[in-house]
């Protein structure tokens, strides 16, 4: 979704069942649905501060204290309203800083067009799982037919046991096919809260945030990924990603291209502080030769929204991948698949 600050919880509910659960998680469609219809559960999720109030926050907080991953609302709301001082502690100490290594496979098609070496700085960071595109294994699936694989050196089988997780994911209409993995020299970025990723409170909200019903496929690579971060910890800059883009930028070494990327992270920005964002990076653009990635939802960036064909902006669940300002192609929020858009 656009934007992470939430005024009408009633609607921002409802649009999350229908824009980004439904078909996906049956249990985070259910309490959706049911927050969306339930004035005193919208009451209790009001009295937090509208950047606390998101689904993905609220939903994560009550299953980190506890709740049951059951379809029965009626369970749920029993639960929320018993427990709401806890699951209130918690949302106001945490964040929705889901980090999916798997968004390294809507990266990776573009990344690899780019001369390296690379020195990637990431917005948002989280624990920096994104930013080991070369340490993980690929399962590309080329328009519903053939398959695709990359390993890294050293990966015999692509599995989580050896090291490298495999990602799985659909190049659809004519998205580039990465050849080889990318140089990677630097690793860094912006957070206001770097997640170390070998403590073990922080993984285990992480593993809260991963959605009911994706456990068996999501948590494992999540561990994978974390160990290998935890194996070679980035260099992530404590911040406001507006304030400290050029500090994560400088640190970039010399002979690298620079790659300032980011994935569902600007939505949780007032819209005055995206736009002083993209002024900085197209700043950087210019005096220090980077790159601009960024995977955002369809009309969280204006200019890059308006080059998007209207019947794609009405798709309030579906993100955007755009180089340097340009939208290149579409993309699943996980990175299940990336399509290609046909662009004048």
């Amino acid at each position: 979704m656009d934007s992470a600050h939430v005024d009408d919880v009633p609607t921002r509910y409802a649009e999350f069942a229908e824009f980004e659960v439904r078909g996906r998680t049956p249990v985070y469609l259910a309490w959706a649905r049911g927050v969306a219809e339930d004035p005193a559960t919208c009451d209790l999720i009001g009295s937090l501060p509208r950047i606390k109030r998101q689904p993905a926050l609220v939903f994560a907080s009550a299953r980190h204290a506890g709740a049951p991953e059951t379809e029965d609302y009626a369970v749920f709301r029993e639960f929320v309203h018993t427990h709401w001082s806890g699951i209130e502690q918690i949302a106001l100490t945490h964040s929705t800083q889901t980090n999916e290594a798997k968004r390294c496979a809507v990266l990776l098609p573009f990344l690899s067009l780019l001369p390296g070496p690379l020195s990637l700085v990431e917005m948002g960071a989280s624990a920096g799982l994104c930013l080991y595109p070369d340490r993980y294994a690929y399962r590309y699936t080329l328009d519903g037919g053939p398959t695709h694989e990359l390993r890294p050196p050293g990966s015999d089988t692509g599995s989580s046991a050896s090291g490298a997780p495999v990602l799985d994911c659909a190049l659809r209409d004519g998205v580039p096919r990465p050849q080889s993995l990318p140089d990677i020299v630097h690793r860094g970025g912006v957070d206001l809260a770097p997640i170390d990723p070998a403590d073990a409170d922080s993984r285990a909200w992480l593993r809260s945030l991963i959605w009911p019903g994706q456990q068996s496929e999501r948590v494992p690579r999540l561990d994978a990924a974390l160990d290998i971060a935890a194996a070679d910890p980035p260099h992530i800059i404590a911040g406001d990603l507006v304030e400290k883009l050029e500090d994560s930028v400088a640190a970039c070494p010399d002979g690298s291209t620079p790659v300032v990327f980011h994935t569902a992270v600007l939505g949780y920005l007032e819209p005055p502080a995206r736009a002083e964002f993209v002024r900085r990076v197209t700043d950087l653009r210019r005096d220090a030769g980077a790159v601009w990635i960024s995977v955002e939802g369809v009309t969280l960036l204006p200019d890059v929204a308006e080059q998007v064909p209207e019947s794609i902006r009405r798709h309030k669940g579906i993100f955007v991948v755009a180089v340097n300002g340009r939208p290149l192609a579409t993309a699943h929020g996980h990175g299940d698949w990336v399509r290609a858009l046909d662009m004048p």
